[in-house]
């Protein structure tokens, strides 16, 4: 008979253990809370020891100076007894309990003065003390503080433009170097999570695009064909509008998703250039709607992407034209520098916008009073873009209803 064969012999267990190891001793760790500790309390000895012997080097000098003796005798032919401090006693006309009593006040009065001198003095030196220990507290906290600031500048920088940048606290292994290395492991997922978000914008670009522009070729090659029927030629023409839509949107998405992240690469634009730029790409729909566009244009530079910027005019310019009244609308378009800030400002006759509406303008797909529906005036996207590439830009948009009707849009961005 065969023998049976052995059973497996168990794997061996994994010595690596993920969790983060413990040191031998954590009451050991130089945490902030240790250093700080040791560092204020040392301080605090070394004041109190210096205090001490100020106060000591004090009361000897008192000391000396109140046992100085009150009477001097002077010899001759006559014994004299004179004194600096207590004339009184040295007038040599009292009688015994005269003496007595003149010598006590005098001695408590040398004692008085003592004291007061030590006092002022001892005040002066805590004083001094105190100034030192400020001065030397307030070096010491910016020292131990420092790891901070350097967090918070490096936090700026990636909040601004660079997701690459990180802190690599270097130092005792506290509670800062915790927190820094925390935070650079965040940024690494934010950056990985960007950069996935940028690829799938990419991606999502290109497989969108395509079959959209292939169905816009077939019925454009379809429409151009003069034998085909009238309800076919009336069917492409709405089918090539749908397209045309569904091409506007796709593009709105792709732009909303692109602007609402920081700028990296930054160029010299007029904001007066990318206005005057809009109104003559909506000048066209303006004088078919029989509105008016006027306003002077300032010059305004600021630092951003040119594409963008005209993309925030445009957007604007299109809603205000397209949002007006059918009779004497006009639309005013200007720009200029105050304050530091470079401002794009657009009013616009229109219908009356409650104030509480403003807000929902700026929502993706939300229109005055709708909610997606299917306004042939665009797809919802303009005041959502616009507000994204403000923000990318560093600036801001704002909207307040104008008296009598319709919309100001005022766009400000850093100079």
């Amino acid at each position: 008979m065969a023998a049976t064969p052995a059973p497996p012999a168990t794997p061996p267990k994994p010595t690596w253990d993920p969790r983060k190891v413990e040191p031998p001793f954590p009451w050991l760790r130089p945490t902030i809370r240790i250093r700080l500790t040791l560092l204020y309390g040392g301080m605090f000895l070394i004041a109190g020891i210096l205090l001490l012997s100020i106060i000591y080097l004090l009361a000897a000098q008192g000391l000396n100076s109140g046992n100085e003796p009150l009477f001097k005798i002077v010899g001759g032919r006559e014994i004299k007894v004179t004194s600096d401090n207590c004339q009184q006693a040295a007038s040599g006309n009292l009688t015994l309990s005269e003496f007595n009593a003149a010598i006590s006040v005098c001695t408590d009065h040398q004692r008085q003065v003592a004291l007061d001198n030590l006092l002022s003095r001892s005040l002066l030196a805590l004083l001094g003390l105190a100034v030192i220990a400020f001065a030397f507290g307030y070096a010491m906290a910016g020292r131990v503080l420092s790891p901070l600031g350097r967090i918070t500048r490096t936090a700026r920088r990636v909040a601004g433009t660079d997701l690459s940048r990180r802190i690599e606290l270097d130092g005792p292994d506290d509670e800062l170097k915790e927190l820094s290395d925390t935070f650079d492991e965040m940024l690494d997922r934010l950056e990985r999570a960007f950069t996935a978000q940028q690829r799938f914008v990419g991606n999502a670009s290109h497989e969108l695009r395509t079959p959209l522009a292939i169905n816009r070729t077939l019925l454009e090659v379809h429409l151009s064909d003069p034998g085909a029927p009238v309800e076919l030629q009336q069917l492409g023409k709405t089918l090539l509008a749908t397209n045309e839509r569904s091409e506007q949107l796709v593009e709105g998405l792709l732009l909303l998703a692109r602007s609402d992240n920081q700028l990296v690469e930054r160029k010299p634009v007029d904001l007066a250039e990318v206005a005057d730029r809009a109104v003559d790409q909506a000048r066209a729909e303006a004088e078919e709607k029989g509105v008016e566009i006027r306003g002077e244009r300032g010059p305004a530079v600021v630092q951003g992407n040119g594409v963008l910027l005209e993309r925030i005019a445009l957007n604007l310019v299109q809603n205000a034209v397209r949002y007006n009244v059918k009779e004497e609308g006009w639309v005013e378009v200007t720009t200029e520098a105050q304050h530091g800030q470079a401002v794009l400002l657009v009013t616009n006759t229109g219908p009356v916008v409650p104030a509480y509406e403003i807000d929902n303008l700026f929502e993706p797909f939300r229109r005055l009073r709708t909610e997606r529906t299917g306004s042939d005036k665009g797809v919802g996207l303009g005041l959502s873009i616009a507000r994204s590439v403000a923000r990318a830009h560093g600036g801001r948009i704002i909207a307040e209803p104008r008296e009598g009707g319709g919309l100001v849009m005022r766009v400000t961005l850093p100079i």
